[in-house]
């Protein structure tokens, strides 16, 4: 799209940075009330509610990743779990009419500051080169080179993306690491940068846990509290992750089985690295602009 065509003052622009504003606040608050101790369960919803509180919509269920774990973990129903002396990565999202914002944030209470610091200067490097016209492909060889620097390495198979309309994930992919051919970034491109940095061999694997899934197709089932669940997932969540923890019918478990089994719905199976190894994580969302980008989520 010619820079001419796009107005960043738009509806559109104003509600991701109205999410980004929810989203910014919602962050702090939350990654103080992480310490050992404190209950998984209750942080990750004191986060959600929080966004509603704020005016905003979770854009999908917090993401409370411990130690080896880098993605796709939030808590149970029924979660029992505590903080102890782990490196927790707090991965968030907010969105206002179906418009996204999207951040992370390492909190180390597992004595590994660096690993931490790693991220976090990886994604400072990688948005002060970012502009219209810079190569996604130089963004990844910017995050790299920090991330290696400091002695770990870059998780090579998570990636920073674009943020549609009620799509979590849409191109452009923004890689870890320097690739050879990536994707010119143009004025009002909406896009997260998520470095991961690990003490790991810098590759996740699919665990056996799924506590998050969304839709995958339109479709009808018989179960009553499958077409419950359907339901609730088509008018409140659409095409955004959800937590079986949201769901409002009885026997949630079950009617996500009958819906995953049917193709309507998959799951999200939590990513790790090796065990032993530890996983740090910090994400911004920018919008491109005609000089630079803005940080919506600062």
């Amino acid at each position: 799209m010619a820079e001419s065509e796009v107005d960043l003052e738009s509806e559109k622009y104003e509600k991701h940075r109205e999410a980004g504003e929810i989203l910014s606040q919602v962050r702090t608050e939350t990654a103080e009330r992480v310490e050992v101790g404190a209950s998984h369960l209750e942080v990750a919803e004191y986060a959600e509610d929080r966004i509603r509180e704020l005016g905003g919509k979770p854009a999908f269920p917090v993401n409370i990743s411990i130690d080896e774990e880098a993605a796709h973990a939030t808590p149970s129903i029924d979660d029992e779990e505590t903080f102890g002396e782990e490196m927790i990565n707090l991965d968030i999202g907010v969105h206002v009419d179906g418009w996204l914002a999207d951040t992370a944030i390492t909190v180390d209470l597992s004595g590994n500051p660096e690993l931490a610091e790693a991220s976090e200067q990886a994604l400072e490097a990688a948005i002060d080169i970012i502009e219209p016209g810079v190569d996604t492909g130089d963004i990844g060889a910017e995050i790299e080179d920090v991330i290696t620097g400091y002695g770990y390495n870059p998780v090579v198979n998570l990636t920073g993306h674009g943020l549609g309309h009620w799509e979590q994930h849409t191109s452009p992919n923004i890689p870890n690491r320097a690739v050879s051919q990536g994707t010119t970034l143009e004025v009002g491109d909406v896009v997260a940068i998520e470095p991961f940095a690990t003490d790991g061999g810098g590759k996740v694997t699919e665990g056996a846990s799924e506590e998050i899934f969304s839709l995958e197709r339109e479709g009808s089932v018989r179960n009553r509290q499958a077409r419950d669940a359907l339901e609730q997932i088509t008018e409140e969540f659409r095409t955004l992750p959800f937590a079986t923890r949201w769901l409002e019918t009885d026997r949630a478990e079950m009617a996500l089985r009958r819906l995953k089994r049917n193709n309507i719905v998959h799951g999200y199976p939590v990513l790790k690295e090796d065990d032993g190894f530890l996983v740090s994580q910090k994400e911004h969302t920018i919008i491109i602009t005609e000089d630079g980008c803005e940080v919506t989520t600062a």
